[in-house]
């Protein structure tokens, strides 16, 4: 096994976002420097970073010389070229290395990855063209849900499909790319598995964690959930099969649906910190992030003891139409803790920031986080003045 990258090194991360943020400020504490690279300047991860490059991921010839200053290149953003993730790799180990991003930043080589690895999938179906998807529909039958094969995230590039006439307009609504067709799955839950695999094999997790979306984006995380072990080791296992199969250096999420007749189907992948995870920042012994960096780094992964049962609770711009929301408010839940991304710009969806609750159970914990994200909104704050 190659030497550990120790603290004092540099750290680069395709991508800038919240998730590279927060894996910048575990990095800090740990000693570490962190580069960032992407199209855009003042980002969430520039304004934490030691160095921040903005330039196009195909720009191979700025990926080579952002990977020559750097000890190692990962990821916090999945949508980048497999030949930006090549380039990196002439001059820095790539971690997860680029052939995980290639299976996984595509919905249906992940899906054909997943089924013929024997995990449990969805039924699906690729599609090319409307006879493609015609046929699929006869396959699957209705209703269906229609994807774009790469490229998606927080439900974009998805359209469900009810009854035979939508199947067009769907098809047509897609822009006519490579997509692939899934049998409608009737879930109790959603859940998902953050996991951590080492440089020398090693295996972390942090548990089951039950999410619930609104509009297709992730809204409440809670861990940990009321489940029975036997599913909740289910799901673990599947897990690892996931990170071994794949061979992941580093931390992938692993989602999953959990069927009215109690059976798991994985989802999506993500090979990175996962938002379902961004509680583990304030209620574990070892957040995702700081895991991702020792992973990345070759040394020992660290304890996923959870400290105490939490609720995560995403905050989008939205909260932001009637003004700039009461964080005072927020703040005087005393349990719970505010992370704020440092973007600029609060639009409908995008997700600004969240909030974490600690409490004895994750069910208060979860009615916790919604009563302090309540009392962000304006009119809510001024009404208990």
């Amino acid at each position: 096994m190659s030497q550990p990258i120790l603290p004092g090194a540099a750290i680069g991360v395709l991508g800038s976002g919240q998730l590279g943020r927060m894996l910048a400020i575990a990095a800090r504490r740990m000693g570490y420097r962190i580069h960032t690279f992407s199209p855009e300047q003042d980002t969430p991860t520039g304004q934490v970073a030691d160095l921040e490059v903005a330039a196009s991921y195909d720009d191979l010839d700025a990926v080579r010389g952002f990977a020559r200053q750097v000890a190692v290149v990962t990821f916090e953003f999945e949508n980048v070229s497999a030949a930006a993730a090549q380039a990196a790799a002439e001059y820095a180990p790539v971690r997860p290395a680029g052939a995980v991003l290639h299976a996984t930043q595509h919905r249906l080589r992940e899906k054909t990855f997943l089924a013929h690895a024997g995990f449990p999938v969805t039924p699906f179906r690729a599609v090319r063209s409307l006879d493609d998807l015609h046929a699929a529909l006869r396959d699957l039958g209705y209703p269906a849900v229609l994807k774009t094969a790469g490229f998606g995230y927080d439900g974009k590039g998805q359209v469900k499909i009810a009854v035979p006439d939508e199947a067009e307009s769907a098809w047509q609504s897609l822009g006519g790319q490579e997509a692939l067709l899934e049998a409608f799955v009737d879930f109790q839950r959603e859940v998902s598995v953050v996991a951590a695999r080492g440089l020398d094999g090693a295996f972390a997790h942090y548990g089951v964690i039950e999410n619930s979306h609104r509009n297709h984006i992730l809204d409440v995380s809670l861990a940990p959930p009321a489940l029975p072990p036997e599913l909740i080791a289910e799901a673990v296992e599947i897990a690892r099969g996931i990170l071994e199969a794949l061979d992941v250096i580093g931390v992938l999420c692993v989602e999953f649906f959990l069927t009215r007749a109690g059976k798991l189907l994985v989802n999506e992948l993500a090979p990175r910190p996962h938002n379902s995870g961004h509680l583990t920042f304030d209620a574990c012994v070892t957040s995702q992030f700081e895991q991702q960096l020792r992973a990345v780094c070759g040394l020992p992964l660290g304890s996923t003891e959870q400290l105490r049962p939490a609720a995560m609770a995403n905050l989008l711009g939205d909260l932001w139409q009637q003004g700039e929301p009461a964080w005072a408010a927020a703040c005087a839940f005393p349990n719970v803790k505010l992370h704020l991304y440092g973007k600029h710009e609060p639009r409908p969806g995008r997700k600004m920031g969240h909030l974490t609750a600690l409490a004895a159970s994750a069910t208060e914990a979860a009615q916790t986080v919604r009563a302090a994200r309540a009392a962000l909104a304006p009119a809510h704050a001024a009404t208990q003045r």
